[in-house]
């Protein structure tokens, strides 16, 4: 059963995620400067506006009090002294309305500023007549237009301009309160944009945790066949082995003696001294060797004193023999109260202090190693240790023989470790229940 990678999903959902969050992020990043713009662009201009409304009310302020100079009848002044004073206000309020024009906001009608400006002008004609008049000597009817119809146009005039400022304000408050809604609508936009990546990276990782369990399962199921598949290989390996081992020492065992006694047989009805007997005899000679050789193999593909002697004696015989097969010299140290181990596990202790010594006399570079058995109470440990080269940590993973070592540990219920201990080299520790 095969199944399709999550890697493609993943990387698109984050390819989506992170496109969706830079295009947002810069979406809001815009809002907000537009935002802040707007906002300093409208106070800005509101405050220049305020400005220059307070400075028309404050030349209106003067002009009033310059017509209650000009009615006290105690000033020694004629009113055409007053002029100059009323040109330069005029010039000063004649600028100041061009800049309020300017800065001004969209939300003052055409009919306010056309009544401001209809109304100062009406104001200034009224100020020529009464200084027409002051000049032509009719002071008299010059002081009763100032305080009949003068006064009352700058009053209009101030009251205009005053209900402009109180307009003024309450605009900057709706501005203050739009700009407070924006921020607000700017951020629900932004608690909905993380509540939504929320959810997408939960779903994200959900897929993920998901897919990583179905591909541990799936690692897991691999791993149990794959064991599985290497435990019947090797107990398959080792009934072949000792079938093997059997006919070799039954069957090849048993015509080899069985030549060996006719042969020496034979020779017994040969001439003493003749060549005919010395043929024979050296015939036999070459059947005992190779009967040795047999029983010998035959102890190597499956030691049959496993089942006869122990594990202990078959380690025994086994240290004894390496020295002639590998050319190393091995030292075995017990510990502890021996105890009798069930020949299907024995044979696989057996099998990895095989296959261990051989790494030592292929790897090492030395030609010397120790054997320790331990029996504690409820488990057996074997040490093998060299002080060669040492093993290689990526070897001892990959390692077809140290693989088989690993699983024969796994089938007696067991550990296998690879350790370095003090003096360098290798200590391979087999570790088993009792």
């Amino acid at each position: 059963m095969t199944s399709r990678s999550p890697t493609t999903a993943l990387l698109l959902g984050l390819v989506i995620t992170l496109a969706t969050v830079v295009a947002y992020s810069w979406y809001i990043s815009e809002q907000i400067s537009g935002l802040r713009r707007l906002q300093t662009e409208l106070t800005d201009r509101n405050r220049r506006d305020s400005l220059q409304l307070l400075r028309i009310q404050n030349d209106l302020n003067q002009l009033a009090l310059a017509m209650r100079d000009m009615l006290d009848a105690a000033e020694p002044y004629p009113l055409t002294a007053w002029s100059t004073q009323f040109d330069r206000i005029r010039l000063d309020l004649d600028a100041a309305l061009k800049q309020q024009g300017e800065v001004a906001l969209a939300r003052q009608t055409p009919q306010q500023r056309e009544f401001l400006a209809t109304s100062l002008n009406q104001f200034w004609n009224a100020v020529d007549r009464i200084f027409e008049l002051a000049r032509t000597g009719n002071e008299a009817e010059a002081r009763a237009q100032i305080q009949l119809s003068l006064q009352a146009r700058q009053a209009a005039l101030s009251t205009a301009v005053a209900r402009l400022l109180v307009q003024n304000n309450e605009a900057e408050e709706q501005t203050a309160q739009q700009v407070q809604d924006i921020y607000r609508r700017v951020q629900r936009q932004v608690y909905w944009f993380l509540a939504a990546t929320l959810a997408a990276i939960v779903a994200t990782s959900l897929y993920l945790i998901r897919s990583n369990r179905q591909l541990f399962a799936r690692l897991a199921s691999l791993s149990d066949e794959r064991r599985e598949l290497a435990q019947t290989l090797i107990s398959t390996r080792e009934s072949t082995l000792r079938e093997i081992s059997r006919e070799l020492h039954d069957e090849f065992g048993q015509i080899l003696t069985a030549i060996g006694s006719m042969l020496g047989r034979a020779g017994k009805h040969a001439p003493e001294g003749s060549s005919l007997r010395s043929d024979l005899r050296e015939i036999g000679e070459v059947a005992q060797t190779a009967l040795d050789n047999v029983r010998g193999l035959s102890q190597t593909l499956h030691p049959s004193i496993l089942e006869e002697l122990g594990l202990v004696s078959t380690i025994d015989w086994y240290l004894s023999t390496v020295e002639k097969q590998l050319g190393i010299r091995v030292t075995l140290d017990t510990q502890g109260t021996p105890r009798q181990v069930d020949s299907t596990k024995a044979i696989h202790v057996y099998r990895v202090l095989q296959e261990a010594l051989s790494n030592v006399a292929r790897h090492s570079g030395t030609d010397q190693a120790s054997v320790r058995l331990r029996f504690d109470t409820d488990r057996l440990v074997i040490d093998i240790e060299d002080h060669g080269r040492g093993i290689d940590a990526g070897t001892a993973r990959r390692g077809l023989g140290l693989v088989a070592m690993r699983e024969r540990a796994a089938i007696v219920g067991g550990t296998l470790d690879f350790l370095r201990p003090p003096q360098g080299g290798t200590l391979v520790r087999l570790s088993m229940p009792l």
